[in-house]
This record gives C-alpha cells, sequence and structure tokens, in this order.
C-alpha cells in the first residue's frame, strides 16, 4: 500500500501506510487518574441545511462513538468545545446531546460530564448572564449528570472587573446541586474570551480563579485548564484546596502533566482525547500499575499528532478530529456542523493522516487509507 500526499511547496510524495493498527483492548475505569474525552457530534450529511442553519445531527453515531470511548474506560465529556459549541452547535441542539448522552451513559454505565454556558444569549446584563446560566444548569442536573461550568462569552462581554466573575459564579456554585468543574477556556481556544476573570494579566486571572474555589471549595470537585501553559497548570494545581481536582486540559503537554511530579499530577479532560481514546486508555491503564515510564513510552509519541491538530488557528482543532474519526471508521463522511470540514487545508489533512496512521490510531488502516485517497482525488490529486 502506498499513498501520494501533498508535501511542502505542493509536491506530492510517497508515504505507505502502515498495515496494522496498534493493538489495544477495550478495558475497566481506571485507578489511579480521572480521564475525560470530550467528544465530537456527528453530523447528518443529508440534511438540506446552510452553515448559518441549526445543526442536523446524526444522532445513532454521535451516540455510537460515546458507546466507543466508555467502552474503553474512558469517561466522556459532553456538549463541550470539542462537540462545537458556539461554532454550529446552538444552545438547543446542544441541550437535545446533553439529554441523549446522558441517557445513554446511563443505560450502559458510562461515566459523563456536560458543558453549562451561555451560549442561548449572545451579549446581556449580569442577571441575564446568571439567567442563562441558571438554565442550561438545571437541564444538566436534570439529565443526572455531572455539571462543567464553561467560560461565557456573555461575561465576558459584560464584566466589568474580578468582582463580577466573583459575584456571578459564587452564584452558580451556590445553587449547584452537587459539585462542579470550573472550566477556564483561554482565548487561543475562543479570541472572545481574551481577559476572562477581570484581567489580561494571567497573574491576576489566576488569583480571581482561585478566589472563586477558595470561597466555595465543597462545591467545586475540580477544575479544567485550557491555557497551553503547563507551568502555570502545575502552578495553580499545587494551589488548590485540598480535594479539588486539577483536569488538564493542555492539548500541548498532557503526558507530563498527567504523570505528575512529587507534588501532584492532574487528571485529564482533554479533546485529543477523541481520537486518542483507545492508546490514551491504554497508557492510563499502564500508569495504573505505577509504571510512569510505559506510560510515557505509549503517550508521549502522541504530542506530535496533537500539537498538529491543535496549531494556529487553535479553534479550529475539531476538523481535525472529525477528519480522524471518518477515517478510523467512526463515521461513514467527512462532514460537519456548519460547514466546519473546510476550515483546515488539503496539506494539513495529509499531515493529520500521516501522523495518524505512525501511532497506529486506525482499526482498519486499508480504510483509512482508501478514505483519504477518496479525499485527495476530490481536491484533484490522483493515485
Amino acid at each position: 500500500m502506498t499513498i501520494r500526499l501533498p508535501g511542502s511547496g505542493g509536491a506530492l510524495r510517497t508515504y505507505e501506510p502502515r498495515t496494522e493498527p496498534l493493538a489495544v483492548t477495550p478495558g475497566t475505569p481506571f485507578t489511579s487518574r480521572t480521564v475525560f474525552s470530550a467528544a465530537h457530534v456527528v453530523a447528518d450529511p443529508f440534511a438540506d441545511v446552510s452553515p448559518d442553519s441549526p445543526a442536523a445531527v446524526d444522532w445513532d453515531a454521535t451516540l455510537a462513538f460515546r458507546r466507543h470511548l466508555w467502552s474503553h474506560g474512558l469517561g466522556v465529556a459532553e456538549a463541550m468545545d470539542t462537540a462545537q459549541r458556539g461554532m454550529g452547535l446552538d444552545w438547543a441542539g446542544a441541550a437535545e446531546l446533553i439529554r441523549r448522552s446522558a441517557a445513554e451513559a446511563r443505560s450502559v454505565g458510562g461515566r459523563i460530564a456536560c458543558g453549562v454556558g451561555t451560549d442561548q444569549i449572545t451579549s446581556g446584563s449580569l442577571a441575564e448572564v446568571r439567567a442563562a446560566y441558571e438554565e442550561q444548569l438545571a437541564v444538566v442536573e436534570e439529565s443526572g449528570a455531572q455539571a462543567i461550568l464553561m467560560a461565557s462569552r456573555a461575561l465576558a462581554a459584560a464584566a466589568s472587573g474580578p468582582e463580577d466573575y466573583l459575584e456571578v459564579y459564587g452564584h452558580l456554585l451556590r445553587q449547584s446541586a452537587e459539585p462542579v468543574v470550573l472550566h477556564w477556556l483561554g482565548p487561543m481556544f475562543d479570541p472572545a474570551l481574551e481577559g476572562y476573570w477581570g484581567s489580561a494579566d494571567l497573574d491576576a486571572a489566576t488569583d480571581t480563579f482561585l478566589e472563586v474555589i477558595a470561597a466555595h471549595p465543597d462545591k467545586v470537585d475540580g477544575i479544567k485548564v485550557s491555557l497551553l501553559d503547563a507551568q502555570r497548570e502545575i502552578d495553580i494545581r499545587r494551589r488548590l484546596p485540598k480535594g479539588v481536582r486539577c483536569y488538564t486540559g493542555d492539548d500541548f503537554n498532557y503526558p507530563e502533566l498527567i504523570a505528575g511530579d512529587e507534588q501532584g499530577f492532574s487528571h485529564a479532560l482533554l479533546g485529543i482525547f477523541d481520537p486518542l481514546g483507545p492508546l490514551a486508555a491504554e497508557a492510563v491503564r499502564v500508569l495504573d500499575t505505577g509504571d510512569v515510564q510505559g506510560f510515557r513510552e505509549l503517550l508521549d509519541p502522541t504530542v506530535g499528532l496533537s500539537r498538529h491538530l491543535f496549531q494556529t488557528p487553535t479553534r479550529f482543532y475539531k476538523t481535525g478530529v472529525v477528519f480522524l474519526a471518518w477515517l478510523a471508521g467512526h463515521q461513514s463522511h467527512f462532514t460537519m456542523v456548519g460547514g466546519l470540514q473546510s476550515a483546515r487545508s488539503l496539506p494539513h489533512f495529509a499531515t493529520a493522516y500521516e501522523l495518524a496512521d505512525g501511532l497506529g490510531l486506525f482499526p482498519d488502516p486499508k480504510l483509512a487509507e482508501e478514505r483519504m485517497k477518496t479525499l485527495l482525488s476530490v481536491y484533484g490529486v490522483n493515485q
């Protein structure tokens, strides 16, 4: 098997795919770390919609992918950034996704946590932001899922300083039925979140973030930090109250953060664990035995792929995630809600294919090769 892929300058080069996938098997949940995969949604390719229309979701394929993740012992972080919240999936679609996935989780015994945001409004007063958060929190709690309080574009626009964040988050934490996960998403993932927690100075923002947690430690299960800054995450992790977990959201430095150091470690809630699911699960099970070196030997080689998928502009990483799901046979097409399949270039796809194939991520390498050739032909590359 060989395939011609576009390289630098538009020249074609020959690549020989591997013939066997990495050998991994489904398994039980982990003992040393809590690990969530932020899962993507599968679009309905036959729906007659435009990029401005509400999302048309293939529910069967979407739920089947979640069962795939659960079968490997991973938790599912639902209706998060990876599911195109605010980038094709509106609140009505997200609410249905939450209800369906939570019901599916109950039926198979899978762990699930769901994103709570304010994307049913685009702007508003602080009172309107609180009300939007409360509406979504109620949906998640009624579904039986754990809540993840996501960063809010509307709050970023309405807040005049740190005190507004303290007031809004304090209000939500006081009324939450169970401990939640607080999510700090950096502007590299969403430019509208610049200056979150009331300051563009990350040290000042960190202090406010930690002040929220310190005031309500019994209502915070953990935090998810998505700043792509490993040292800052470690510094925050070391300042957390006892019992509050740190879930890394750093898709550039996750192996070292999950492995940890003499002062602690991070759990995980990662978008890259959507395409890496089985391999990541295998690595964490090795870590469960205390074999840190074996864990790193499995997971370190995946960082190149992750950094490629999450390259600037980082918010379009979802395109690569869905592309790899198609090549791996988890869905029958490469279509995304909002038409986001067009957000990356052919050379980007070619490199993603080569890196993923090199890791053995495709259960059927021949199928992945055939689908890659199909995409290449659409772009005018004949084999």
